[in-house]
């Protein structure tokens, strides 16, 4: 984004002014964006409900079933839905206002969050219910997290977007950091406090995403100083298949996305199975909530001080170099990982993997908001999720009836191959390993999309 000159700037180095002017206006802090600043109080008051319900549910599944197969049919079952529903959140925020979905995704999770709490007050839990709660909020999220995502090129400039997304996962650092252990407490006391407590977040957000939406009255004075304009023919009714073929074919006709795709689906299998089991296996050798969550909240404070160190990282390395070195250090984790029986050893092996992660996903999410169109940017987003979490479902799956039957070793040595595959297909791959800093992002993405 170029500034305009000062007007008492000297004409003799118009060059150098200009070029001091665009690097100010790059580093411009993401603070100085204040519907950055709205967007971010929104998101992640919804981010909270959401880390209190994916560590909740599984350890009140076991709780109410003492069945780790059925806790993993069930926590498979939601990711499915809300993988399967997240093309339709995708189509949704190409063709309306993303701002106005936030708006109506955080009210319905605010709805649906007061039912089950009033079940959970009145009634006795079941497998059932909560099968029906954890589908139900999944499709929420698949439906509109999209368009709250994708809203986010609306309100920062793409030379701020790494840092933005380094400031993101800070956040979602602290959210594992204080929404776990918060999960455990609630949890602990009563399950209908926690879904109170997703209530009010989603409430939160809903009241701060419409500080965002444009304001009518303006919208109809700027409409009546305007001359009327011609009728313009009625445009072709949309196809949401052909919609929805259009995000595929974005990122599979890139080869600057290709190889990243695969990585990623690997890599989120693997550790999602590990953590998975770890936590499962936590629960039923008798530790309690708030000691389970308390692993969260080490790996949190791993993964804030990689936030913290991101913004510095992603601007100077390479993205494909941090992609892999963050890979081979979460293979090494979860590799040591069937070494650790107790809260505070799972979590001494886990968070040294997880400090380059918020570099890792600064740069690989801030090149791809960078390289997509914003026409297509949900739908784009849409079908990378779907394809980069397709196979999240079967994590639960792995760990639950792993546990059951193999035992926690075996299923954490098989979290530890996949990882391992992910890796090595990153050093093997030169599409991740061109990846650069934030500064050749928009480059690099114009050269690949020839």
């Amino acid at each position: 984004m170029l500034a305009a000159m000062d007007s008492n700037t000297c004409s003799a180095e118009p060059t150098a002014t200009l070029g001091a002017e665009s690097r100010r206006q790059r580093r411009a802090s993401l603070w100085s964006y204040p519907r950055y600043v709205v967007w971010l109080i929104s998101d992640t008051s919804k981010g909270l409900a959401g880390t209190l319900f994916a560590f909740a549910m599984p350890l009140l599944t076991l709780m109410v079933t003492n069945n780790p197969a059925q806790a993993g049919v069930l926590s498979g079952i939601g990711m499915a839905a809300n993988i399967a529903t997240t093309l339709i959140g995708g189509i949704l925020a190409d063709r309306h206002s993303r701002l106005a979905l936030m708006v109506v995704g955080s009210l319905t999770g605010t709805v649906i969050s007061l039912v089950f709490t009033a079940i959970a007050w009145f009634g006795t839990l079941n497998f059932s219910i909560l099968l029906l709660f954890e589908v139900t909020l999944a499709l929420r999220g698949g439906i509109f997290n999209t368009a709250g995502e994708a809203a986010l090129k609306d309100v920062v400039p793409a030379e701020a977007m790494g840092r933005a997304q380094a400031a993101n996962q800070g956040r979602d650092a602290a959210l594992q950091l204080l929404g776990n252990p918060l999960g455990g407490l609630l949890l602990g006391a009563g399950s209908w406090l926690v879904t109170a407590a997703m209530a009010a977040t989603h409430a939160v957000s809903a009241i701060t995403a419409a500080l965002l939406l444009p304001r009518r009255h303006a919208k109809r004075a700027t409409t009546a100083q305007q001359p009327t304009p011609a009728r313009e023919p009625p445009a072709p009714a949309k196809n949401a298949l052909r919609e929805l073929k259009e995000g595929f074919s974005w990122l599979f006709s890139r080869s600057d996305v290709r190889g990243v795709l695969f990585v990623v689906t690997i890599i989120n299998l693997g550790v999602n199975t590990a953590f998975t089991t770890a936590i499962y296996a936590l629960q039923q050798d008798g530790f309690s909530t708030v000691s389970i969550g308390t692993v969260s909240s080490v790996i949190g404070v791993a993964m804030l001080a990689g936030a913290v160190i991101a913004p510095f990282l992603v601007p100077r390395a390479g993205t494909g170099i941090l992609t892999i070195a963050g890979l081979v250090a979460i293979t090494a984790s979860v590799g040591a990982l069937s070494f650790g029986t107790t809260p505070v050893a799972v979590a001494t092996i886990a968070a040294p993997g997880m400090l380059l992660v918020p570099a890792l996903n600064s740069g690989l999410m801030g090149y791809f908001m960078v390289a997509v169109p914003g026409e297509i940017l949900g739908r784009a987003n849409s079908a990378m999720s779907f394809l980069g979490m397709g196979a999240l479902p079967l994590a639960p799956l792995i760990a639950g009836f792993g546990l059951a039957h193999a035992g926690r070793t075996e299923t954490l040595i098989v979290s530890a191959a996949i990882c391992a595959i992910a890796a090595i297909a990153s050093l093997l791959s030169s599409s991740v390993r061109s990846l650069p800093a934030e500064g050749q992002w928009a480059a690099h993405a114009a050269q690949s999309g020839r």
